[in-house]
């Protein structure tokens, strides 16, 4: 029971995590709806685009059946030195979120015409922000085995659905909005820390960086 709990909890707090700038973006497609782009195209193309970031980081668990766990475990190294990253480039992050926003604003009206389906276009989009997701889910399957990966698999699928509600809930509550959008990306750098040291820890790799120094 207690390794189920630890891995909802690792699937939930690693989502999290990586998904934060999503909410902001989901934010701006949300508030795009017109009778040509529908909220079933927001949700279906998030997600396949999550999908997507899931199957690119897959090799990570493959590579987890062979390679041994407290190896694999070093992985969790990516996760700190991605925190540690956006701490020092906290403004240029928090700017990069605002301009996609922006773009994305712009060009609410010409979904229909530039892309079609309009379901694909949001899955570009959620695809495109993953690359930081695939680093740090990469390292989590590695260090999993089966159960553990289905387990944090299914709290992922389910967290999508969570992430498009509570996305549209926040277009209707414009000050929860801009106080997530100003002091989001404070927080998730000590989350992908912690979650490294988690990795670590949980794999054994610790013992091994103490042999190294």
């Amino acid at each position: 029971m207690g390794s189920i709990v630890k891995a909802i909890v690792s699937g939930i707090v690693s989502f999290a995590a990586t998904n934060l700038d999503d909410i902001i973006i989901l934010m701006v497609f949300f508030s795009q709806v017109n009778p040509n782009f529908r909220r079933r195209h927001i949700i279906i193309g998030q997600y396949l685009g999550f999908s997507a970031v899931i199957i690119a980081s897959l090799p990570g668990f493959f590579g987890g059946l062979i390679i041994p766990t407290p190896w694999i475990g070093l992985l969790g190294l990516v996760p700190i030195a991605i925190g540690i990253s956006r701490l020092v480039n906290l403004n240029r992050d928090e700017n990069a979120v605002q301009t996609v926003s922006e773009e994305l604003h712009s060009s609410g009206g010409r979904f229909a015409s530039v892309l079609a389906p309009q379901t694909y276009q949001v899955a570009a989009v959620t695809f495109a922000n993953g690359g930081d997701n695939i680093g740090i889910y990469v390292p989590l399957f590695a260090s999993s085995n089966l159960v553990r990966l289905s387990i944090i698999l299914s709290v992922f699928f389910v967290l999508v659905s969570v992430w498009c509600y509570v996305a549209y809930q926040l277009t209707l509550h414009p000050v929860v909005a801009r106080f997530l959008t100003r002091y989001g990306h404070a927080i998730v750098p000590f989350i992908l820390i912690g979650l490294g040291i988690f990795i670590l820890i949980d794999s054994g790799s610790y013992s091994l960086i103490s042999l190294i120094f």
